[in-house]
């Protein structure tokens, strides 16, 4: 069949939006007409070079839509079925998989070539040539052809322009609070970066019971929005935040300090780490440059204070489980997903959803398909 999406054919271009050809689910796959897809910081990484994945590519990772046509094999999933994309597969079978840690699935190891999972073979073709597809999705599409093991079943109530977005920053950013910096009633937290997935991280430590959480973000209205998504404080800089830090806590700083801005920076580790109690936690979610292999941090607090640094992907969490977790939280109004969504976009506007991330307007920007 034929569709309409956006590639990427080169670094430093902007995303192509053209028609493409797709051939029709094999074992194990399922043809997806996609409703939504979030406008990820993920996928400029693959613009900037980053993430250095195989091009030409069809990029987005954080998709939702309805099945219409099952491949061979496929017994769980029917046509009508609404579905969330997980942007790491979970195949269910291997070690990570196995003992509760879906976001490091072995599957996860062929994202980097955007092939089919099944064969290594592509569904998406252009210009006479096969396209890969970002975190073996491609969901800045109308349609496109999935892994059974990329999908989320959810029930069919929850819209999918805020259910898209469940496929990676809500369950990354709530789950980096949650998991990776085990946010404990009485903590106090701060989150470095209030995008897609930092307003997550806020949300995700308040509902933890965090006593003070702290909001760091260079941009006037993300500190704002920090507010709606459970912050106290909010500041423009980790020098800012730090005297206030001292006198909130006493001198003992805060229990978790979560980086989640747009580009991570080695240099900025030792003013998170300053930042940090004794047994203070780290957490780095945000992607840092392939090619940045240096970090500015002091061992020997690390080991006096018994500090820890801990990465963090997907938020440590399990798709599976805490997608359908979070849309029940959602329903109670125990977590915000309206107020993430800042501004909405045809697939024709990814070009103008990017220019407004980087320029800081948005929390996340949409695409929302007819």
């Amino acid at each position: 069949m034929k569709t309409k999406a956006a590639v990427l054919w080169e670094p430093n271009t902007p995303w192509s939006i053209e028609e493409i050809e797709l051939d029709p689910p094999g074992p194990g796959e399922v043809l997806v007409k996609l409703f939504a897809s979030g406008l990820c910081h993920s996928d400029d990484h693959l613009v900037s070079g980053d993430i250095p994945f195989a091009l030409p590519i069809v990029g987005g990772h954080e998709g939702a839509g309805v099945i219409e046509q099952v491949g061979e094999g496929v017994s769980w999933l029917a046509v009508g079925d609404h579905v969330v994309f997980s942007f790491i597969p979970a195949c269910g079978r291997c070690p990570s998989c196995s003992t509760g840690h879906q976001n490091l699935c072995d599957l996860g190891a062929l994202l980097g070539a955007g092939m089919q999972v099944a064969d290594g073979t592509s569904r998406h073709h252009a210009r006479g040539e096969d396209l890969k597809v970002m975190c073996l999705l491609g969901s800045f599409a109308h349609h496109t052809v999935v892994n059974e093991a990329s999908c989320v079943k959810i029930d069919d109530d929850i819209p999918l322009e805020l259910a898209c977005l469940l496929g990676c920053g809500v369950v990354t950013g709530w789950g980096s609070a949650v998991y990776a910096a085990e946010v404990a009633p009485g903590d106090t937290v701060i989150v470095v970066g209030i995008g897609g997935i930092g307003a997550n991280a806020l949300q995700g430590a308040k509902l933890a019971g965090a006593k003070h959480v702290i909001a760091i973000d260079p941009v006037e209205f993300k500190r704002d929005m920090a507010m709606k998504f459970g912050a106290g404080h909010a500041f423009s800089s980790l020098e800012e935040a730090t005297p206030f830090v001292q006198d909130l806590t006493s001198g003992r700083m805060a229990n978790q300090v979560i980086m989640t801005m747009g580009v991570g920076s080695g240099k900025l580790l030792g003013s998170a780490l300053a930042l940090a109690s004794k047994r203070g936690r780290v957490v780095v979610t945000n992607i840092h440059p392939a090619a940045e292999d240096s970090v500015s941090m002091s061992l020997l607090d690390v080991t006096l204070m018994e500090k820890q640094v801990v990465g963090a992907l997907f938020g440590s969490g399990n798709p599976r489980s805490d997608i359908s977790k979070l849309i029940d939280l959602y329903r109670e109004g125990q977590i915000e997903l309206e107020s993430l969504v800042t501004n909405v976009y045809p697939l024709e506007g990814v070009n103008e959803g990017y220019e407004a991330m980087r320029a800081g307007s948005n929390i996340r920007g949409v695409l929302r398909y007819d």
